[in-house]
């Protein structure tokens, strides 16, 4: 039997799109909860009153407007009255954070995976979260990400660098642990962190792009991500980005895990090279001007603009964000990058905003404790897939249409 993960508050309906819209925005005003939500001043206060009661949102000061009258009271939320541990699990390793409730980091820890077997890695990611959990008095839940197909109750249908077909790992970690855990793509739970707290919150449409090992894609739309069952098949690998490339190991010529992973480049560099380089000493030596290294980042750059560039005639985002371990790219080789996207767009369309994060493993980390924050405010049941209706309310309270 699954761990019920335990809830933020009973409120529901209004009282709940009032409570998460300070958990997503605050500290935020009384007046600009209002005015989001379309509500009267007193009905927002007979909302707001029993939240304020129970101890869930706590006044914090107040704001003038600049006009002529009351300043404002502002409304937030007590960001460290919970804590979420969020764990990044890849082929030989898992990295953990812990989290509030805002999913700002308070420690991490990782741990080394002596052996692929399922038991061995879950009892690592045992340890793991016990290491993680004696940092803070409690914490209500786990999120995990991991690169691969992943079905609503936890099961990891498939995840090739692990070599796992058909593994109970969210029922046999939560047995492990005592915890709820919600396991989930972890491309998935990148973007819902960029959806909720990061640089697509309260907005209608973005993408996701990261780099590293592969090549990850998700997409937000009338505020909610785009899930699919094909979410961890890395199908935009396949994107065709350059026609004279080199083939995948489907057949495929110049698609980008071809062009744009950090094997990729590191081997092509290597091999112009006739000497090893990994793939920061590609970019390295590729910003100091070596002709060869610039050679191959600048044409991967150039590719990663055509990528961008078709992400954008597709989808018409507002915004496309920048991730993953391989990012350094863009900020060694940025105007390529600029250069490929240019060549791809028509030129009367208006310019894409693009948003680089840091890169650093630990992003990877915050959006799978996302995962695990947003089934408890919201309420979910992740093993019987009840997150539509949920899901729906949140997209409401940050201002943003609910999905058709």
């Amino acid at each position: 039997m699954r761990i019920a993960t335990p809830s933020w508050t009973s409120h529901r309906g209004t009282a709940l799109d009032v409570a998460l819209e300070v958990l997503i925005n605050g500290p935020v005003s009384r007046a600009q909860i209002a005015r989001t939500l379309d509500l009267s001043a007193g009905s927002l206060t007979r909302l707001a009153q029993p939240l304020i009661e129970s101890g869930l949102l706590v006044e914090v000061g107040e704001q003038s407007s600049g006009h002529v009258g009351r300043p404002s009271r502002l409304l937030d939320v007590v960001a460290d009255s919970r804590h979420f541990i969020g764990i990044k699990l890849t082929g030989d390793s898992a990295l953990g954070v812990v989290t509030n409730l805002r999913a700002q980091v308070v420690t991490q820890a990782s741990t080394p995976l002596e052996s692929r077997e399922p038991s061995a890695v879950i009892a690592a990611l045992g340890h793991l979260v016990g290491e993680l959990r004696a940092s803070v008095q409690e914490v209500t839940a786990v999120g995990l990400g991991i690169g691969g197909l992943v079905a609503p109750d936890g099961t990891v249908l498939a995840a090739p660098f692990l070599e796992w077909v058909n593994v109970e790992l969210g029922a046999r970690l939560e047995a492990a642990t005592g915890l709820p855990v919600v396991v989930a793509n972890d491309l998935v739970a990148f973007t819902e962190y960029e959806r909720w707290f990061g640089g697509g919150r309260n907005l209608e449409r973005f993408a996701v792009v990261t780099l590293g090992a592969g090549i990850g894609y998700g997409l937000v739309a009338g505020g909610l991500v785009v899930q699919s069952d094909d979410a961890g098949l890395g199908l935009i690998g396949h994107w065709p980005v350059d026609p004279y490339g080199p083939l995948c190991e489907a057949g495929h010529r110049g698609c980008a895990r071809t062009i744009l992973t950090q094997s990729a480049i590191s081997g092509a560099v290597s091999e112009a090279l006739k000497s090893d380089v990994s793939y920061d000493q590609a970019l390295d030596l590729a910003a100091a001007g070596d002709l060869a290294a610039r050679t191959i980042v600048e044409n991967a750059a150039r590719g990663l603009g055509h990528l961008i560039a078709a992400i954008a005639n597709l989808t018409m985002p507002q915004l496309v964000i920048l991730g993953g371990e391989g990012v350094r790219l863009v900020s060694v080789a940025g105007p390529a990058v600029r250069q490929g996207l240019s060549e791809r767009r028509d030129p009367r369309a208006t310019d894409v905003a693009l948003l680089t994060t840091s890169g650093d493993d630990a992003e990877w980390c915050r959006g799978a404790a996302v995962l695990a924050l947003q089934t408890h405010v919201l309420g979910t049941d992740t093993s019987t897939g009840n997150e539509e209706a949920s899901e729906r309310t949140a997209a409401a309270a940050v201002g943003l249409p609910p999905a058709s």
